[in-house]
């Protein structure tokens, strides 16, 4: 069985990113009882598989396969991507995001429709509009997101924009006063929330102090924040760093993190994007997310 194993280290070893060759070992294993296909013995024995030096290759590799600009055209980013004012970006990325659940397809197609209806200039639209207007958006919906919420998200940002210095300005000061950016989205949402709203509109924007993924927050703040060369975030807010920013997690992400050890908790929560964002800080201390791509493509596509 120890030469085995050997021979099963040397096909799971990652080489140039080819990690799904360890799929038919893992599946080979579990069939056979030798590892449990529980999360914790799934991170133990992908602990004992993969060398640090193995890890950093793969998630380098991955990231070069999955941060490429033609990998946006199925994502929401590709809805800032339209605009070129920061304004623009800012909205469109924000509102986006908001919708970021469910099938990508439907997710596109209904943020588009949202900016159309927005006369395809949202900051002008936000800062301009009156009670009125909000009424082209009745019949709008994506998933649980209604009309009335919509609306209330439209009012919100016109607050923001007129008495709270935009969406990074109200980000900035607030951030200002916390070390840790979990405190910041919290309060965020609060003053977000905080203009007449109903009580069911907050349960679009995830609260980390009550242990949500706040993925779709975490998400926004990555495109606003990070840049690098391949020009898919935009690093257009320059108070909060990269270093401090935490992994939006779902379940692709999840699965890979977990099939390569570099996370343990079974539950997709706060506590769970804690640990893989302190995991990836070990690997890439002054930019944790810059491997988000890679682990959610690794998984949609197979490759692990």
């Amino acid at each position: 069985m120890s030469l085995f194993i050997v021979k099963c280290t040397t096909i799971f070893v990652v080489v140039k990113g080819f990690v799904y060759q360890s799929k038919i070992v893992l599946a080979f294993l579990c069939h056979f009882g030798l590892v449990s296909t529980r999360p914790l013995c799934l991170y133990t024995f992908a602990k004992n598989m993969l060398t640090d030096h193995e890890l950093k290759d793969y998630l380098e590799a991955q990231y070069k396969r999955y941060n490429r600009l033609d990998f946006i055209e199925s994502d929401p980013i590709q809805i800032p991507h339209y605009y070129q004012r920061k304004e623009d970006q800012e909205i469109s990325g924000f509102l986006a995001a908001t919708l970021a659940w469910g099938q990508r397809a439907t997710i596109i197609k209904n943020s588009r429709r949202l900016m159309e209806m927005m006369d395809d200039a949202p900051y002008d639209f936000i800062i301009n509009h009156k009670k009125k207007d909000l009424e082209r958006f009745s019949g709008f919906v994506h998933r649980t997101f209604n009309a009335d919420d919509c609306k209330y998200y439209l009012h919100a940002l016109k607050q923001l924009y007129k008495s709270h210095d935009g969406i990074e300005g109200s980000f900035n000061y607030i951030h200002k006063k916390n070390n840790d950016l979990s405190e910041t989205i919290h309060q965020w949402r609060q003053l977000f929330l905080s203009f007449q709203s109903d009580p069911r509109q907050g349960k679009h924007i995830g609260d980390p102090l009550k242990n949500s993924t706040a993925k779709r927050m975490l998400m926004y703040l990555r495109w606003m924040v990070r840049k690098d060369q391949s020009g898919i975030d935009f690093g257009l807010w320059k108070a909060i760093k990269p270093s401090e920013l935490y992994i939006p997690l779902d379940i692709h992400s999840a699965r890979s993190a977990r099939l390569l050890g570099l996370l343990t908790r079974t539950q997709n929560d706060w506590k769970a994007v804690n640990e893989l964002t302190e995991n990836l800080r070990k690997i890439e201390p002054k930019d944790p997310v810059k491997y988000d791509f890679a682990l959610y493509g690794s998984s949609v596509n197979k490759s692990i």
